[in-house]
């Protein structure tokens, strides 16, 4: 790895919003901050819209993240949850595209996939491995920044498989193309 690269990861939610931030560098990834964005005693949802983007935006300012990971909304038994939980992402994504910063999308089972090797391993699961692989201590109250966390970690480890890069996870043909030194006669 050239240089070291941050990651901000976003755990979207219209009253409570998680964000977690690791900088990856030769030695790999590293916690920098995490947080919420309690919009609970906002009533207006057009408002709390706003407060995501502003929020986003300073931490994009604050923290010059590189790429920006954001979990995609899950189906659940109410589509007005997803419909609030997409707007929340859309709010986060463009307060980083407008500043040209590459967005990925992933799924909560995946991530919590790549964090747990488990996709229905609990927040507090997913948190606990999150401090055990950053090596930080990490406020239990937190979880749904410790989702954002392991949303950026998940992003990382997408970017680094050398599976991922060759296109897919069943596309051996392509990756011993792209890669013949890793073959062993």
């Amino acid at each position: 790895m050239e240089k070291s690269k941050t990651i901000l990861g976003i755990d979207p939610g219209t009253n409570i919003l998680g964000f977690g931030i690791v900088r990856v560098d030769s030695k790999g990834p590293h916690y920098v901050d995490m947080g919420v964005f309690d919009l609970r005693k906002i009533k207006d949802p057009y408002e709390k819209l706003a407060n995501i983007f502003a929020g986003v935006s300073e931490l994009i300012e604050q923290h010059q993240p590189d790429e920006l990971a954001v979990e995609s909304p899950f189906y659940g038994k109410n589509a007005q949850v997803v419909l609030k939980l997409g707007r929340a992402q859309g709010a986060a994504l463009t307060a980083a595209v407008l500043k040209g910063i590459p967005v990925a999308e992933y799924a909560p089972r995946k991530a919590k996939i790549a964090i747990c090797g488990n996709g229905a391993a609990s927040k507090e699961q997913v948190a606990m491995m999150i401090q055990k692989t950053l090596k930080v201590e990490l406020d239990p109250k937190y979880l749904d920044a410790t989702d954002a966390l392991a949303i950026a970690l998940c992003h990382h480890y997408q970017m680094t498989n050398p599976l991922a890069k060759a296109g897919g996870k069943n596309d051996w043909e392509k990756f011993l193309a792209d890669n013949p030194d890793r073959i062993k006669k």
